[in-house]
Protein backbone atom coordinates (compact mmCIF):
# COMPACT_ATOMS: atom_id res chain seq x y z
CA UNK A 1 0.00 0.00 0.00
CA UNK A 2 0.89 3.46 -0.43
CA UNK A 3 2.70 5.05 2.36
CA UNK A 4 0.35 7.53 4.89
CA UNK A 5 0.48 11.04 4.17
CA UNK A 6 2.81 13.14 6.47
CA UNK A 7 0.19 15.54 7.26
CA UNK A 8 -2.13 12.83 8.14
CA UNK A 9 -0.23 10.61 10.37
CA UNK A 10 1.01 14.29 12.55
CA UNK A 11 -2.81 14.43 12.64
CA UNK A 12 -3.58 11.20 14.08
CA UNK A 13 -0.52 11.31 16.19
CA UNK A 14 -2.21 14.78 18.18
CA UNK A 15 -5.19 13.08 18.52
CA UNK A 16 -3.94 9.56 19.78
CA UNK A 17 -0.32 10.12 21.29
CA UNK A 18 -0.27 6.75 23.24
CA UNK A 19 -0.28 5.03 19.16
CA UNK A 20 2.78 4.63 17.45
CA UNK A 21 1.78 4.42 13.38
CA UNK A 22 4.33 3.74 11.80
CA UNK A 23 5.02 5.62 8.54
CA UNK A 24 4.14 2.77 5.69
CA UNK A 25 1.39 1.33 7.99
CA UNK A 26 -1.38 -0.50 6.23
CA UNK A 27 -4.57 1.98 5.79
CA UNK A 28 -6.96 -1.13 7.24
CA UNK A 29 -4.71 -1.25 9.88
CA UNK A 30 -5.19 2.58 10.86
CA UNK A 31 -8.69 2.07 10.65
CA UNK A 32 -9.24 -0.52 13.31
CA UNK A 33 -7.22 1.50 15.58
CA UNK A 34 -8.92 4.65 14.75
CA UNK A 35 -12.60 2.68 15.66
CA UNK A 36 -10.93 0.83 18.54
CA UNK A 37 -9.59 4.33 20.24
CA UNK A 38 -12.49 6.63 19.70
CA UNK A 39 -14.39 4.19 22.35
CA UNK A 40 -12.77 6.43 24.62
CA UNK A 41 -11.18 9.45 22.49
CA UNK A 42 -12.45 12.62 22.35
CA UNK A 43 -14.44 13.65 18.82
CA UNK A 44 -12.17 15.45 15.76
CA UNK A 45 -13.40 19.08 15.74
CA UNK A 46 -15.41 19.27 12.29
CA UNK A 47 -12.34 21.13 10.81
CA UNK A 48 -10.26 17.57 11.13
CA UNK A 49 -12.82 15.77 10.67
CA UNK A 50 -14.10 16.56 7.27
CA UNK A 51 -10.18 16.56 6.30
CA UNK A 52 -10.17 20.43 6.16
CA UNK A 53 -9.19 23.26 8.34
CA UNK A 54 -10.05 25.82 10.31
CA UNK A 55 -12.20 28.62 7.09
CA UNK A 56 -10.44 32.15 7.32
CA UNK A 57 -12.91 34.73 6.81
CA UNK A 58 -12.27 38.27 6.52
CA UNK A 59 -14.75 41.01 8.38
CA UNK A 60 -15.06 44.49 6.79
CA UNK A 61 -16.65 46.78 8.81
CA UNK A 62 -15.10 45.06 11.91
CA UNK A 63 -15.51 47.43 14.89
CA UNK A 64 -19.46 48.89 13.63
CA UNK A 65 -22.33 47.09 15.02
CA UNK A 66 -22.96 44.84 12.05
CA UNK A 67 -19.42 43.49 11.62
CA UNK A 68 -18.62 43.46 15.09
CA UNK A 69 -20.94 40.75 15.85
CA UNK A 70 -20.19 38.75 12.94
CA UNK A 71 -16.91 38.82 14.31
CA UNK A 72 -18.09 37.76 17.87
CA UNK A 73 -20.18 35.30 16.24
CA UNK A 74 -17.33 33.44 14.34
CA UNK A 75 -14.60 34.02 17.65
CA UNK A 76 -17.29 31.72 19.09
CA UNK A 77 -16.26 28.74 16.99
CA UNK A 78 -12.45 28.17 17.01
CA UNK A 79 -12.44 25.08 15.92
CA UNK A 80 -14.38 26.44 12.61
CA UNK A 81 -13.21 30.23 12.08
CA UNK A 82 -9.87 32.19 12.06
CA UNK A 83 -11.12 35.94 11.44
CA UNK A 84 -9.35 38.84 10.01
CA UNK A 85 -11.15 41.79 11.14
CA UNK A 86 -10.79 44.95 9.07
CA UNK A 87 -10.29 48.28 10.04
CA UNK A 88 -8.73 51.33 9.14
CA UNK A 89 -7.75 52.97 12.62
CA UNK A 90 -5.69 49.37 14.42
CA UNK A 91 -5.33 51.58 17.03
CA UNK A 92 -8.55 52.58 18.28
CA UNK A 93 -10.34 50.92 21.49
CA UNK A 94 -12.80 48.84 19.51
CA UNK A 95 -9.97 47.19 17.26
CA UNK A 96 -7.94 46.68 20.06
CA UNK A 97 -11.36 45.19 22.37
CA UNK A 98 -11.70 42.87 19.19
CA UNK A 99 -7.83 41.67 19.05
CA UNK A 100 -8.84 39.72 22.80
CA UNK A 101 -10.98 37.64 21.32
CA UNK A 102 -9.91 34.28 20.16
CA UNK A 103 -8.46 33.48 16.83
CA UNK A 104 -9.25 37.44 15.81
CA UNK A 105 -6.53 39.67 14.06
CA UNK A 106 -6.87 42.93 13.47
CA UNK A 107 -5.66 44.20 10.07
CA UNK A 108 -5.16 47.74 8.75
CA UNK A 109 -7.36 47.95 5.10
CA UNK A 110 -9.56 50.48 3.69
CA UNK A 111 -12.60 49.89 1.13
CA UNK A 112 -11.66 52.75 -0.83
CA UNK A 113 -7.71 50.84 -1.48
CA UNK A 114 -8.43 48.21 -3.62
CA UNK A 115 -4.67 47.06 -2.98
CA UNK A 116 -5.33 46.82 0.79
CA UNK A 117 -8.15 44.53 0.05
CA UNK A 118 -6.33 41.82 -1.97
CA UNK A 119 -3.91 42.00 0.65
CA UNK A 120 -6.08 41.31 3.19
CA UNK A 121 -8.07 38.80 1.46
CA UNK A 122 -5.17 36.29 0.49
CA UNK A 123 -5.52 33.32 1.31
CA UNK A 124 -9.41 33.63 3.29
CA UNK A 125 -11.97 31.53 2.52
CA UNK A 126 -14.76 33.97 2.82
CA UNK A 127 -15.94 38.11 3.67
CA UNK A 128 -18.57 39.53 5.37
CA UNK A 129 -19.25 43.09 3.70
CA UNK A 130 -21.27 46.09 5.26
CA UNK A 131 -21.12 49.72 4.34
CA UNK A 132 -22.19 53.10 6.47
CA UNK A 133 -23.84 54.83 4.59
CA UNK A 134 -24.48 57.47 7.39
CA UNK A 135 -20.67 58.02 7.96
CA UNK A 136 -20.69 59.96 4.65
CA UNK A 137 -23.64 60.13 3.02
CA UNK A 138 -22.36 59.08 -0.94
CA UNK A 139 -24.66 56.41 -2.40
CA UNK A 140 -21.94 56.63 -5.09
CA UNK A 141 -19.25 55.63 -2.76
CA UNK A 142 -20.98 52.84 -0.83
CA UNK A 143 -21.35 51.50 -5.06
CA UNK A 144 -17.55 52.52 -5.45
CA UNK A 145 -16.80 50.31 -2.59
CA UNK A 146 -18.91 47.32 -3.73
CA UNK A 147 -16.81 47.25 -6.68
CA UNK A 148 -13.29 47.50 -5.25
CA UNK A 149 -14.31 44.64 -3.05
CA UNK A 150 -16.38 42.29 -5.58
CA UNK A 151 -12.91 43.10 -7.70
CA UNK A 152 -10.26 42.24 -4.71
CA UNK A 153 -12.69 39.21 -4.02
CA UNK A 154 -12.56 37.84 -7.96
CA UNK A 155 -8.92 38.64 -7.75
CA UNK A 156 -8.07 36.15 -4.83
CA UNK A 157 -10.34 33.27 -5.00
CA UNK A 158 -12.86 34.28 -2.31
CA UNK A 159 -15.37 31.07 -2.07
CA UNK A 160 -18.04 32.89 -0.18
CA UNK A 161 -19.02 36.51 0.15
CA UNK A 162 -21.81 37.85 2.54
CA UNK A 163 -22.54 40.93 1.74
CA UNK A 164 -25.59 42.70 4.19
CA UNK A 165 -27.01 45.19 1.42
CA UNK A 166 -30.57 46.85 0.99
CA UNK A 167 -33.11 46.79 -1.99
CA UNK A 168 -32.80 49.64 -4.85
CA UNK A 169 -36.54 51.06 -3.84
CA UNK A 170 -37.24 52.08 -7.65
CA UNK A 171 -36.73 48.54 -8.55
CA UNK A 172 -39.44 47.79 -5.63
CA UNK A 173 -42.12 49.63 -5.82
CA UNK A 174 -41.30 53.09 -5.01
CA UNK A 175 -42.60 55.48 -7.23
CA UNK A 176 -43.74 58.96 -7.86
CA UNK A 177 -45.94 59.41 -4.64
CA UNK A 178 -42.58 59.22 -3.02
CA UNK A 179 -40.00 62.57 -3.65
CA UNK A 180 -36.59 62.06 -5.63
CA UNK A 181 -33.50 63.04 -3.36
CA UNK A 182 -30.85 63.94 -5.22
CA UNK A 183 -27.25 62.46 -3.80
CA UNK A 184 -24.13 62.78 -5.57
CA UNK A 185 -26.01 64.30 -8.64
CA UNK A 186 -28.17 61.60 -9.27
CA UNK A 187 -31.31 61.18 -8.26
CA UNK A 188 -32.49 58.59 -5.91
CA UNK A 189 -35.68 57.71 -3.54
CA UNK A 190 -34.11 56.15 -0.68
CA UNK A 191 -30.16 57.13 -0.81
CA UNK A 192 -28.83 54.33 2.33
CA UNK A 193 -30.88 51.77 0.52
CA UNK A 194 -30.19 52.42 -3.25
CA UNK A 195 -26.76 52.56 -3.31
CA UNK A 196 -26.37 49.01 -1.58
CA UNK A 197 -28.97 47.78 -3.79
CA UNK A 198 -27.31 49.05 -7.15
CA UNK A 199 -24.28 47.88 -5.60
CA UNK A 200 -25.67 44.41 -5.70
CA UNK A 201 -24.49 44.42 -9.45
CA UNK A 202 -21.09 44.11 -8.62
CA UNK A 203 -20.57 40.86 -7.05
CA UNK A 204 -23.02 39.25 -9.84
CA UNK A 205 -20.91 40.88 -12.98
CA UNK A 206 -17.38 39.85 -11.19
CA UNK A 207 -18.98 36.77 -11.12
CA UNK A 208 -18.34 36.40 -7.49
CA UNK A 209 -20.18 33.58 -5.09
CA UNK A 210 -22.24 35.88 -2.59
CA UNK A 211 -24.95 35.32 -0.14
CA UNK A 212 -26.81 39.00 -0.69
CA UNK A 213 -28.18 39.46 2.89
CA UNK A 214 -31.40 41.64 3.75
CA UNK A 215 -31.64 43.41 6.91
CA UNK A 216 -34.36 45.40 8.83
CA UNK A 217 -34.66 48.01 11.20
CA UNK A 218 -32.40 47.91 14.00
CA UNK A 219 -34.38 48.32 17.45
CA UNK A 220 -31.00 49.40 18.92
CA UNK A 221 -31.38 52.42 16.92
CA UNK A 222 -34.24 53.35 19.97
CA UNK A 223 -30.99 53.55 22.44
CA UNK A 224 -28.42 55.14 19.87
CA UNK A 225 -30.19 56.89 16.96
CA UNK A 226 -32.48 59.23 19.03
CA UNK A 227 -36.16 57.16 18.05
CA UNK A 228 -36.42 56.20 21.41
CA UNK A 229 -39.57 57.76 23.01
CA UNK A 230 -40.07 61.41 23.28
CA UNK A 231 -41.34 63.58 26.34
CA UNK A 232 -43.94 65.83 24.78
CA UNK A 233 -45.38 69.61 25.96
CA UNK A 234 -48.11 67.39 27.87
CA UNK A 235 -45.41 65.11 29.88
CA UNK A 236 -46.63 62.01 28.27
CA UNK A 237 -44.01 60.12 26.25
CA UNK A 238 -44.38 58.85 22.54
CA UNK A 239 -42.15 57.07 19.38
CA UNK A 240 -43.00 59.02 16.33
CA UNK A 241 -43.10 57.61 12.57
CA UNK A 242 -44.67 57.97 9.45
CA UNK A 243 -46.57 55.28 9.67
CA UNK A 244 -50.32 54.09 10.02
CA UNK A 245 -51.37 51.95 13.18
CA UNK A 246 -51.38 49.28 11.18
CA UNK A 247 -48.51 49.13 9.15
CA UNK A 248 -45.77 46.44 10.24
CA UNK A 249 -42.04 47.84 11.20
CA UNK A 250 -39.59 44.69 11.07
CA UNK A 251 -37.18 44.83 13.45
CA UNK A 252 -34.14 42.89 14.60
CA UNK A 253 -31.78 43.13 17.67
CA UNK A 254 -28.30 43.94 16.23
CA UNK A 255 -26.32 41.28 17.69
CA UNK A 256 -28.51 38.71 15.84
CA UNK A 257 -27.33 40.15 12.68
CA UNK A 258 -24.42 38.86 13.67
CA UNK A 259 -25.27 35.79 14.36
CA UNK A 260 -27.09 35.27 11.06
CA UNK A 261 -24.85 36.27 8.82
CA UNK A 262 -21.98 34.67 10.81
CA UNK A 263 -24.04 31.43 10.14
CA UNK A 264 -24.28 31.95 6.41
CA UNK A 265 -20.92 30.62 6.07
CA UNK A 266 -21.56 27.34 7.51
CA UNK A 267 -24.03 26.62 4.57
CA UNK A 268 -22.59 27.13 0.60
CA UNK A 269 -26.08 26.23 -0.36
CA UNK A 270 -26.74 30.32 0.48
CA UNK A 271 -24.16 31.28 -2.13
CA UNK A 272 -26.48 33.03 -4.71
CA UNK A 273 -29.65 33.77 -2.89
CA UNK A 274 -30.94 36.35 -0.90
CA UNK A 275 -31.72 35.92 2.37
CA UNK A 276 -34.29 38.22 4.31
CA UNK A 277 -33.84 38.04 8.18
CA UNK A 278 -36.13 39.79 10.95
CA UNK A 279 -36.10 39.14 14.99
CA UNK A 280 -40.42 40.70 14.65
CA UNK A 281 -42.84 42.15 12.88
CA UNK A 282 -45.17 44.85 14.81
CA UNK A 283 -46.64 47.65 14.24
CA UNK A 284 -46.01 50.51 16.03
CA UNK A 285 -48.80 50.72 18.56
CA UNK A 286 -47.87 47.13 19.57
CA UNK A 287 -44.25 48.67 20.08
CA UNK A 288 -45.81 51.17 22.13
CA UNK A 289 -47.24 48.81 24.35
CA UNK A 290 -43.95 46.80 24.70
CA UNK A 291 -42.01 50.07 25.05
CA UNK A 292 -44.71 50.94 28.23
CA UNK A 293 -44.25 47.39 30.11
CA UNK A 294 -40.76 47.33 29.66
CA UNK A 295 -40.07 51.05 30.79
CA UNK A 296 -42.94 50.84 33.36
CA UNK A 297 -44.31 54.31 31.81
CA UNK A 298 -46.86 54.63 29.13
CA UNK A 299 -45.63 54.78 25.70
CA UNK A 300 -48.05 56.19 22.89
CA UNK A 301 -47.49 56.01 19.14
CA UNK A 302 -47.70 59.21 17.23
CA UNK A 303 -48.16 58.77 13.45
CA UNK A 304 -47.23 61.93 11.33
CA UNK A 305 -47.22 62.43 7.31
CA UNK A 306 -43.98 61.52 5.50
CA UNK A 307 -43.71 64.68 4.50
CA UNK A 308 -43.89 66.29 8.46
CA UNK A 309 -41.03 63.01 9.20
CA UNK A 310 -39.39 64.38 6.45
CA UNK A 311 -39.12 68.40 7.82
CA UNK A 312 -37.26 67.34 11.23
CA UNK A 313 -34.09 68.49 10.05
CA UNK A 314 -32.09 66.28 11.60
CA UNK A 315 -28.96 64.28 9.27
CA UNK A 316 -31.28 61.89 7.04
CA UNK A 317 -34.49 63.03 7.80
CA UNK A 318 -35.37 63.08 4.23
CA UNK A 319 -34.25 59.99 3.64
CA UNK A 320 -35.42 58.29 6.48
CA UNK A 321 -38.98 59.85 5.44
CA UNK A 322 -38.67 58.21 2.07
CA UNK A 323 -37.37 55.30 3.79
CA UNK A 324 -40.73 55.04 5.81
CA UNK A 325 -43.42 55.79 3.19
CA UNK A 326 -41.84 53.44 0.77
CA UNK A 327 -42.36 50.86 3.33
CA UNK A 328 -46.17 51.99 4.16
CA UNK A 329 -46.72 52.06 0.45
CA UNK A 330 -44.96 48.39 -0.40
CA UNK A 331 -45.58 47.13 3.52
CA UNK A 332 -47.03 43.66 2.14
CA UNK A 333 -43.94 42.98 -0.07
CA UNK A 334 -41.16 44.33 2.25
CA UNK A 335 -42.72 42.14 4.99
CA UNK A 336 -42.70 39.37 2.68
CA UNK A 337 -38.93 39.40 1.96
CA UNK A 338 -37.52 39.21 5.67
CA UNK A 339 -38.54 35.77 7.77
CA UNK A 340 -38.24 34.99 10.87
CA UNK A 341 -38.41 31.71 10.65
CA UNK A 342 -34.97 31.81 8.48
CA UNK A 343 -33.63 34.03 10.45
CA UNK A 344 -34.15 31.17 13.69
CA UNK A 345 -32.83 28.61 11.38
CA UNK A 346 -29.73 30.83 11.42
CA UNK A 347 -29.68 31.88 15.11
CA UNK A 348 -31.81 29.45 17.05
CA UNK A 349 -31.24 32.32 20.19
CA UNK A 350 -33.01 34.98 18.01
CA UNK A 351 -34.38 37.82 19.91
CA UNK A 352 -38.11 39.03 19.92
CA UNK A 353 -38.76 42.67 20.97
CA UNK A 354 -39.80 41.84 24.15
CA UNK A 355 -36.39 40.02 24.57
CA UNK A 356 -34.69 42.72 23.32
CA UNK A 357 -35.94 45.31 25.56
CA UNK A 358 -35.37 42.83 28.51
CA UNK A 359 -31.57 42.99 27.99
CA UNK A 360 -31.30 46.96 26.57
CA UNK A 361 -34.50 48.48 28.43
CA UNK A 362 -32.83 50.47 30.68
CA UNK A 363 -29.97 51.70 27.94
CA UNK A 364 -32.92 53.81 26.24
CA UNK A 365 -32.78 57.55 26.85
CA UNK A 366 -35.81 59.08 28.15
Amino acid sequence: PPPLRASTRVLLEIWFPFRSIPAGADPTEISDRIRSASLFQPALPASIETGGMAKTVVVIGATGVQGGGVVRALSAKPDEYIVKALTRNPGSDKAKAISELPNVSVVAADMDDEASLVAAFEGAYGVFMVTNFWEHFQSAKEIDQCKRVASAAKATGISHVVWSTLEDTKMFGAGDSIPDIENGGVKYKVPHFDGKGIGDLAFKEAGVPTTFLLTCYYWDNLVHFGMGPKKGEDGAYAITFPMADDTLLPGIAAQDIGFCAAALFDDASYIGKTVGIVGEHLTCPQMAEKLSKALGIEVKFTSVPADVYRSFGFPGANDLGNMFQWQEETNADFVSRRSVATAKKLHSGLLDFDAWLAQHSSAIPL
